[in-house]
C-alpha cells in the first residue's frame, strides 16, 4: 500500500500561506504481506495488529516506553514512538550517564590497573573492580535493557527527516512470537562498562554488552525500515587499552538462540564493526532447522564485518546494497560459518580500491554458498569462484550446493536496480 499524503494550505487574507503537516497512513496495523521471507512461513507475522484500543500507546519517554511494554507481556499491543526517546534516563526523565551507574568504588582508572596484563597476566578479571563493574553494569542493563514481549508492534511515528529516534536501548526479544518492529531509527546501545578478556582473539579484548535489538529464542519477528547504528558514540573515536580499542558497542541486530522465521526488510546498518551475527557458537547445536532468516532490500554502509555472519541457519539474501566509502575500516561482508546455507540473489557491493571481491566473503569452518547477480563496483562477479581461487589460509572451499532453494520472497530486482532503489528507499523515514 502505498502512502496517501495530504499536502494543505492554509492562507490568510492571500497574503500567508502556511503548509499544514503531511499526513501518512497509519502503519500499526500492518501485517507481513505473504510470501516476504521467512517470518511469512507457517501463518505469518501479524505483531500487536489485533490489539484493543486500550493496548495502542503512543510514547515519548522511556517511562512511557515501558509502561507500555508491560514487562515484556504477551497481550496484543501497538506502541507507537514519536520523536526521541533516551534509554539512559531515570524515572522522571533526568539524563544519567556512566558516572551514575558507577557503583561499589569502580573506576575505569582503577579497574585498568588492576587488570593490566603486564601485571595482572592472561587469568579472566577477578576481584573487587571487577566485582564493582558487574555491579555497574547491572545497573544500567536495568534501564537500557526493554523486554519486548509476543504479539507486539513497534513502529516510529515521522517520514523524512524527522523520524522517531530510540537511543540507548537494547531491546531484547527472548522467547517472544510475533513480533513487528518498523520505522524506527534506533542508535548508540552504549556500555558503559566493557569487560576485558585477556584470551579472547591472542591478544585479548573488550567485550561490551548491548545489541540494538536481539532476537534469542524469537520467532516470527519482521523488522523493516529501521536504522541501526552507533551514531553519537562512533567506536572508532574511542581510546586503546592494552593494545585494543575500548569497544563500547556489540551488535546492531543479533539473532541467536535457535531464533527461527525472521525477515529484515529496507533496513539501514551504518557505521558499526560488527553488525549482525546469526546463530552465536558453533556448539550449539540445538540451532539445527532454526535461524532461518531472509534479508532483502537493506543497505549495509561503513561496517567492518558480520552482514551477517552465520551460523547453521538457511539464509536468504537478495537485493541488498553494500557500501565501504573511502577512508573505512573493511574485514569481510558474508561470514559462511558452521551448518551454515547462504543463498545469495542480486546483491550489489561497492568498495575503494584496497578492499578487493575476495575480500567479501570469509569462510569460518562453513562451506556452502549459493550466490548469482552479485555486482562488484558494477561488475558481474562470482563470489564463490573468487573466494575458492583466492581464499586465505586455513579458509575452507565452498560450494553452490546449499541444499535448500527459497521460495518465499518478493520480486526479485537487478543488482543494479535494488542498489538505486535500496539507496533512496531503506531507513527510518522512508515507508512509501
Amino acid at each position: 500500500m502505498r502512502a496517501r499524503h495530504l499536502a494543505v494550505a492554509v492562507c490568510l487574507l492571500g497574503l500567508l500561506c502556511v503548509p499544514a503537516h503531511a499526513e501518512t497512513r497509519d502503519i500499526s496495523r500492518d501485517t507481513l504481506p505473504a510470501n516476504d521471507g521467512w517470518a511469512a512461513a507457517a501463518g505469518g507475522t501479524t505483531g500487536g495488529a489485533t490489539a484493543d484500543d486500550a493496548h495502542v500507546h503512543t510514547v515519548t519517554d522511556r517511562a512511557g516506553l515501558v509502561r507500555a511494554l508491560d514487562g515484556g507481556s504477551d497481550t496484543p499491543k501497538i506502541i507507537k514512538i514519536a520523536g526521541t526517546i533516551d534509554a539512559n534516563t531515570d524515572d522522571d526523565g533526568n539524563r544519567l550517564d556512566c558516572t551514575d551507574y558507577a557503583t561499589d568504588g569502580y573506576s575505569l582508572k582503577k579497574y585498568l590497573a588492576a587488570y593490566d596484563p603486564r601485571t595482572w597476566g592472561s587469568a579472566k578479571p577477578s576481584g573487587p573492580q571487577e566485582e564493582a563493574r558487574q555491579a555497574s553494569a547491572a545497573r544500567q542493563a536495568d534501564r537500557v535493557e526493554l523486554a519486548v514481549g509476543s504479539n507486539t508492534t513497534i513502529v516510529g511515528l515521522g517520514g523524512p527527516g524527522n523520524a522517531a529516534v530510540l537511543k540507548g536501548a537494547s531491546l531484547q526479544l527472548k522467547d517472544a512470537d510475533n513480533v513487528i518492529v518498523r520505522n524506527l531509527d534506533l542508535r548508540d546501545a552504549y556500555d558503559c562498562f566493557p569487560v576485558w578478556q585477556p584470551n579472547t582473539g591472542g591478544l585479548g579484548d573488550w567485550k561490551t554488552a548491548y545489541d540494538n535489538i536481539w532476537l534469542r529464542g524469537a520467532t516470527h519477528i519482521w523488522i523493516d525500515h529501521v536504522t541501526l547504528s552507533d551514531k553519537g558514540h562512533p567506536d572508532d573515536r574511542e581510546p586503546t587499552y592494552f593494545g585494543r580499542n575500548y569497544l563500547r558497542h556489540d551488535g546492531l541486530l543479533d539473532i541467536t538462540n535457535a531464533s527461527d522465521l525472521v525477515t529484515v526488510s529496507w533496513s539501514r546498518f551504518a557505521g558499526h564493526d560488527k553488525a549482525m551475527l546469526i546463530g552465536n557458537s558453533d556448539s550449539a547445536t540445538s540451532d539445527r532447522g532454526k535461524l532461518r532468516v531472509t534479508l532483502h532490500h537493506n543497505e549495509f554502509t561503513s561496517v567492518v564485518q558480520r552482514a551477517p555472519r552465520v551460523r547453521f541457519g538457511q539464509v536468504h539474501l537478495y537485493n541488498n546494497r553494500y557500501a565501504v566509502p573511502d577512508g573505512t575500516p573493511f574485514r569481510y561482508s558474508l561470514g559462511v560459518g558452521t551448518e551454515s546455507a547462504l543463498y545469495a540473489e542480486n546483491n550489489a557491493f561497492t568498495t575503494p580500491g584496497h578492499v578487493e571481491a575476495a575480500d567479501l566473503v570469509k569462510s569460518w569452518n562453513g562451506t556452502a554458498l549459493h550466490q548469482s547477480g552479485t555486482l562488484f563496483n558494477g561488475y558481474p562477479v562470482d563470489l564463490l569462484a573468487i573466494h575458492n581461487a583466492y581464499n586465505s589460509a586455513g579458509e575452507r572451499d565452498l560450494t553452490a550446493d546449499v541444499g535448500w532453494r527459497p521460495t518465499l520472497h518478493t520480486k526479485i530486482d537487478s543488482a543494479v536496480r535494488a542498489d538505486r532503489e535500496v539507496a533512496r528507499g531503506a531507513g527510518a523515514g522512508r515507508i512509501p
